[in-house]
């Protein structure tokens, strides 16, 4: 039977690692759709960010309570997991708590201190659930949620209370047949635990062996779980959880506010100005392209992005633009590049490669209407608390709106003509640029 168990358990960990890699390899793949991007300047810089963002969760740390409830899910999901490291060793060779002999006392103290913070995970978890349906915050009910996201949030939630209890109750079964001197138990005495032993008078009166099988179906339960919740996670928001890291890293370090130019662009003011710099005959080339219609046309980095989003609405509650009721939610952008991304990468299974389906991000996915909302102050890359920038975004998508399909408001084009002829906003002759000053004096 142990033979069985060891052989089934095995089946059961290449399946899920052969289909979990399977995604990972096809995120990969999609996040690579999007231009190229070099992004290794300033390492110390970005070690920082990564230890005080990723791991450190500072921008969560604006809300004390908040983060800290998050940092229980956090550390819980993270440290108890190391426990799955003894669970996955026991099924293969067919031990029971095989790390209890070899750490001793310590062992012990490691497994109080994982049911202490399941403890914690649990009430956290629950709280959450109350925010998310009995409260009900404004960023937790929006139309953005509506459907799958809405379920998402809910579902892992669950998933991590079933986790957490499942851990709690295989340790009081344990220690109980322990106690009792079942002989494959009694081997390895680890003693009571300090959260689990609670729950011990309600399995006093179960026989050897149905205390047997509810230790068994837990520790099944709870290692099937894990493998679930891991193949789960690429197609959820919470695949934050890992991606939040190299986000962290690549994240922009100019300051908030300062705007990525096209050099290109930034080269014909200047020849307009100085024609002796211009290039001439082969040396002059054209930009093909302004801006983004398609995630293709947006940087890799957005469309990591894009993945990493938690989906916590952080960014659309501070924005002035959805605040007031317009249509801009940068939490929407973020969604709509990762559905579109993941709708590009379908096509490329099906057909081996890309086959034009008609469609786009933007009009398809992000409207005009949108885009035009968005006042470009940055609010949303403040508030996130993973280092996403929405703005990135927005701004390629609006840039291909207004120079490659001239799809700009009238006051825009009045301003852009005046520019465009006067080297100014304002409508007057470029030998006068200097003329206000004069009578200011």
């Amino acid at each position: 039977m142990q033979l069985v168990q060891q052989i089934l358990f095995i089946l059961i960990s290449g399946i899920s690692i052969w289909f979990f890699t399977k995604k990972v390899k096809e995120i990969s793949r999609n996040i690579k759709l999007g231009r190229d991007e070099d992004i290794s300047d300033n390492k110390p810089q970005r070690w920082k960010n990564l230890l005080l963002l990723a791991f450190g969760q500072k921008k969560m740390f604006r809300n004390p309570l908040v983060a800290i409830l998050h940092f229980f899910v956090y550390a819980g999901f993270v440290i108890i997991n190391i426990e799955v490291l003894e669970i996955v060793l026991d099924g293969i060779f067919g031990t029971h708590r095989m790390f209890a002999p070899v750490l001793g006392s310590f062992y012990s103290f490691l497994i109080n201190s994982f049911e202490i913070l399941a403890l914690l995970v649990l009430v956290s978890v629950i709280i959450f659930l109350v925010r998310r349906n009995i409260i009900k915050l404004k960023r937790f009910i929006s139309n953005d949620l509506d459907g799958w996201p809405r379920s998402d949030a809910n579902y892992i939630l669950f998933i991590e209370i079933i986790l957490m209890s499942l851990f709690l109750l295989l340790n009081a079964s344990d220690t109980l047949l322990q106690a009792r001197g079942v002989e494959h138990y009694a081997a390895h005495p680890t003693g009571n635990f300090v959260i689990s032993h609670y729950l011990q008078p309600l399995l006093n009166g179960i026989s050897n062996s149905g205390l047997e099988m509810i230790e068994r179906t837990s520790w099944w339960l709870h290692i099937v779980g894990i493998f679930a919740f891991l193949n789960y996670l690429p197609y959820s928001k919470h695949l934050h959880i890992v991606l939040a890291f190299p986000n962290a890293w690549y994240a922009k370090l100019q300051p908030m506010g300062e705007m990525d130019n096209m050099k290109s662009i930034q080269n014909e003011v200047l020849y307009s100005m100085q024609t002796e710099l211009a290039p001439t005959g082969e040396q002059a080339t054209t930009p093909q392209k302004f801006g983004a219609k398609d995630i293709t046309d947006l940087s890799w980095k957005s469309l990591m992005d894009a993945y990493s989003c938690t989906e916590c609405g952080r960014c659309s509650a501070a924005c002035p633009a959805n605040q007031t009721g317009k249509l801009l939610s940068p939490r929407k952008i973020m969604m709509d590049t990762r559905d579109r991304a993941e709708e590009m990468g379908k096509n490329i299974n099906k057909n081996g490669e890309f086959k034009d389906d008609g469609k786009s991000l933007l009009h398809d996915y992000i409207t005009v209407e949108e885009l035009r909302a968005c006042t470009t102050c940055n609010a949303c890359v403040q508030e996130c608390p993973v280092s996403i920038n929405p703005l990135d975004i927005i701004l390629e998508l609006r840039r291909y709106l207004v120079m490659e399909e001239s799809n700009s408001p009238q006051e825009w084009a009045v301003m852009f003509s005046n520019v465009e002829n006067n080297f100014a906003p304002w409508k007057f002759s470029p030998d006068e640029r200097d003329k206000w000053a004069e009578e200011m004096k």
